[in-house]
C-alpha cells in the first residue's frame, strides 16, 4: 500500500504543476465554523456548529496527450440510471467519484484526464463518468442526481453521496480522492473518543512518539488542501511520530470531542506527548504545519 500511496502523490504533484500560477495558494486560511468568542461562549454554541462549504476553483487545462483511453484507465462510463446504481452498489464501501460532463462543455474535457490519472493510481476509487447530454437517460440521471452545471463531482460511499463539488482544477480533485477516499495511507482514522484515548495511551512513556491529531469536518475546503502534507508528513516521520486524523462531523461521539477539547476552528492540529496536550495549531498553512511538529519534537525552529 505504500507504493500506492507514493504514486498517487506523484499524481498529485503533476496534477498541481498543472495550475496556472494565478491558483490562489492554501496559505494559512481556516474554516470559522463558530464566531469569536470567549471560551465559555465558545462551548456554548459549539453544540449547534454550521458545516464549512469547501470553495471551488476555476478548471484548468490538463495536458491534451491524456485525451484518449488506454488500457490502464479505470473510468467507467454509465448510460442510465441502472448502470449507476449497480456500479455504486457493486463499489460497497470504496469510495466512488463521479464526474457528469457534457460533450460541449471545454471545463469538461480539461478536468477529465485528471480523472484518468487517477484511476490509474488509486486502485481503492471508482471512477464514473456520465455524459449528460448523450441521451434523455443521462438527462434523466443527471435530473435525479441534482446535475445543473458541469463538470460536477459527486462522491459516494455505501452508495450515500458524501461530497460534491464543481468548476475545480486537477489539484483540488486529486485532493478531494485523497481526503475522501483514504483507505491505504500512514494517518490512522479515529472515529470516536474510545479511538482517541487508545492511541493517546499506546504512545505514553518516555519511548512514546508525539501524536499529531489533525482535526476537521467533511465538508471542509482548507481541512482537504492540507491533508496530502499530512499524509506526505505520515510517512516521512514514522520513525517520531504518529498522525491521526478525526472529523468532527462524523458522528455525536467526534463532535462532543470537539466540544470538550474547544476546537472552533478548522483544521485544527492538536499536539500530544505522554498523554498531554502541549499545543495545538489552527490553519492549513504547511510550512507553518512542518515548523510546529518539529518544535515539538524538540527540534528548534527560527522563522
Amino acid at each position: 500500500m505504500a507504493s500506492t500511496t507514493a504514486t498517487f502523490l506523484s499524481t498529485l504533484a503533476r496534477a498541481t504543476a498543472s495550475l496556472s500560477s494565478s491558483t490562489v495558494p492554501c496559505g494559512a486560511k481556516v474554516v470559522r465554523f463558530l464566531p469569536a468568542q470567549t471560551s465559555s461562549r465558545r462551548r456554548a454554541l459549539l453544540s449547534a456548529p454550521r458545516a464549512a462549504v469547501s470553495g471551488t476553483e476555476k478548471a484548468q487545462p490538463a495536458p491534451s496527450s491524456d485525451k484518449g483511453k488506454s488500457k490502464e484507465e479505470r473510468v467507467l462510463r454509465v448510460h442510465n440510471t441502472e448502470e449507476f446504481d449497480s456500479a455504486l452498489k457493486a463499489s460497497k464501501n470504496r469510495l466512488v467519484v463521479v464526474e457528469f460532463a457534457a460533450s460541449d462543455s471545454e471545463s469538461s474535457s480539461q478536468i477529465y484526464p485528471t480523472m484518468v490519472q487517477l484511476s490509474r493510481t488509486c486502485g481503492d476509487v471508482d471512477f464514473l463518468l456520465v455524459m449528460g447530454d448523450e441521451s434523455e437517460a443521462t438527462k434523466e440521471l443527471c435530473r435525479r442526481e441534482g446535475i445543473t452545471q458541469v463538470p460536477h463531482f459527486n462522491f459516494y460511499k455505501g452508495a450515500e453521496k458524501v461530497h460534491e463539488e464543481e468548476a475545480i482544477g486537477p489539484e483540488q480533485l486529486a485532493g478531494d480522492v485523497l481526503y475522501y477516499g483514504d483507505s491505504h495511507s500512514a494517518v490512522v482514522q479515529l472515529h470516536s473518543r474510545e479511538d482517541v484515548e487508545a492511541l493517546i495511551n499506546e504512545h505514553r512513556g518516555d519511548k512514546g512518539k508525539l501524536v499529531v491529531l489533525d482535526v476537521g469536518l467533511k465538508h471542509c475546503g482548507p481541512c482537504v488542501k492540507v491533508y496530502p502534507t499530512v499524509v506526505k508528513l505520515s510517512r516521512s516521520m514514522a520513525e517520531t511520530t504518529v498522525f491521526a486524523r478525526m472529523n468532527g462531523d462524523e458522528n455525536d461521539s467526534c463532535m462532543r470531542f470537539l466540544k470538550d477539547m474547544n476546537v472552533v476552528e478548522v483544521p485544527t492540529f492538536v499536539f500530544i506527548r505522554n498523554g498531554e496536550i502541549v499545543g495545538r495549531y489552527v490553519g492549513s498553512g504547511k510550512g507553518e504545519l512542518v515548523g510546529e511538529i518539529l518544535r515539538y519534537n524538540g527540534v528548534r525552529v527560527t522563522y
